[in-house]
């Protein structure tokens, strides 16, 4: 489980083919904290610590990785969001994250407006279906508040400390992100839909 508050950002220093999977290789500032096996979300996508090579941490893409986020677009020298895994205790101050992308999107919109940032996000039918005004959605990893929620897309105002301790600052229009509804909006939307099918 994460909380959408972004720990670090990290460096893609590869993504290597293998069959119809892949191994993606980031430098990451607390990498000398990892154990195999540990938790951390790249960019919202919960990933296994697979291999600690030196100064750098790998971890394995599965297929089905690849076909539902954004990771097999990534590109050397890119930077990603990086969170690990909550600890018993710790403060909560995003939203419930688990880490499991629902679909993907696209940055149509990133722009400085006064000292803030306004950034808009392209949403499939399945996810603006599950999104409020106000409400929250995960948008590559990073815990984030519908300012307003528009047919096709999303607005964001992006304060200077996101801008800067996240990848948004380097990221760009056109650029896929991963998208993660909120948790609660899905069990209740499945709910509806199980009792009242004609509705869905």
């Amino acid at each position: 489980m994460f909380t959408g508050l972004v720990e670090a950002t990290g460096k893609v220093i590869s993504l290597e083919t293998r069959g119809e999977q892949a191994r993606l290789t980031l430098r990451i500032p607390f990498a000398g904290e990892l154990a195999l096996g540990d938790s951390v979300a790249i960019n919202g996508c919960c990933l296994t610590v697979a291999e600690l090579p030196p100064q750098a941490v790998a971890f394995d893409l599965l297929a089905q990785t690849l076909r539902v986020t954004s990771l097999g677009a990534l590109r050397t020298g890119w930077v990603v969001n990086l969170e690990r895994a909550m600890q018993v205790g710790d403060r909560f101050g995003g939203h419930f994250v688990q880490g499991h992308v629902d679909a993907t999107g696209v940055i149509t919109r990133l722009a400085p407006l006064g000292q803030d940032h306004q950034f808009e996000v392209s949403l499939p039918p399945a996810i603006q279906r599950l999104c409020i005004d106000k409400g929250s959605l995960a948008v590559d990893g990073i815990s984030l508040t519908i300012a307003e929620l528009k047919p096709e897309t999303a607005v964001f105002w992006i304060t200077p400390h996101t801008w800067e301790a996240t990848h948004l600052h380097a990221a760009a229009t056109g650029q896929p992100v991963n998208l993660e509804a909120d948790m609660l909006a899905k069990h209740v939307d499945r709910l509806l839909a199980a009792r009242f099918p004609q509705v869905s």
